[in-house]
């Protein structure tokens, strides 16, 4: 089965209004991604619950009025950003923490 992104976010926009309400449901959304956030850290390899967070973010994104297209295609960019990045050794930083990009 071939996956596209942005007919994807057209499926679930179309399901999270008819299901959550239309608007921003910023408050309700970040509410949502921290209680997930706590399920991971009680089963941090239960893979459901890392897709819920996921699926939670585009929910937000398309909610503050971007477009499938425009979120697909921040997604390729965000990622060949972050690729083009200086980042430290990770050997050297605390796995606790977050490793933050040099420049």
């Amino acid at each position: 089965m071939r996956f596209n992104l942005v007919t994807h976010l057209h499926r679930q926009r179309e399901f999270s209004e008819k299901t959550f309400g239309p608007g921003r449901r910023t408050a309700g959304v970040l509410d949502h991604i921290r209680e997930e956030l706590r399920e991971i850290e009680s089963a941090p390899d239960d893979l459901e619950e890392w897709i819920d967070v996921v699926l939670l973010a585009l929910d937000g994104a398309w909610r503050a009025g971007h477009p499938p297209e425009a979120i697909a295609a921040m997604l390729a960019h965000k990622q060949a950003k972050n690729e083009s990045r200086d980042w430290p050794d990770w050997r050297t930083m605390d796995m606790t923490k977050a490793i933050k990009h040099i420049v």
